[in-house]
């Protein structure tokens, strides 16, 4: 949500406090599950994405912890087809430090640095059989 907003305001430079305001509530409903009643409290919740702190210090921050989920998601498969390998292959991600781009630290830990679609429905596909299998 936040980063869809952080998009909408960067590509809409000229937009107005209104439009802001509309397009916030516009996401809220989209990402929202609506179990909390927020009649009356439009003022509020329009005004609400100035809680998020990342806006105003890191823009765009939200992205990284996607591409850290879908790594560790990717990492967590690769340890269920051979753990030691796994552990290894991440061990020695993580002993790149700094040194390294991050799609060359996701392809020493045995992992793609891949956002596609069909990637991420690969990934998704494990953890919903995952999750089959604690039912």
């Amino acid at each position: 949500m936040i980063d869809k907003f952080q998009h909408w305001i960067y590509t809409n430079p000229l937009h107005s406090v209104d439009e802001r305001n509309a397009y916030w509530l516009l996401l809220c409903n989209e990402f929202g599950t609506g179990i909390i009643n927020m009649d009356g409290l439009t003022d509020n919740l329009k005004r609400s994405w100035q809680t998020q702190l990342h806006l105003f210090e890191v823009p765009f921050y939200y992205i990284e912890y996607g591409m850290a989920q879908l790594g560790a998601i990717a990492v967590w498969r690769n340890y269920k087809l051979n753990p030691n390998k796994a552990l290894q292959d991440y061990k020695n991600s993580l002993a790149l430090g700094y040194t390294k781009i991050i799609p060359e630290i996701y392809k020493t830990a045995g992992i793609k640095f891949d956002f596609s679609s069909e990637y991420i429905k690969e990934l998704a596909d494990f953890v919903q059989k995952e999750y089959e299998l604690l039912c």
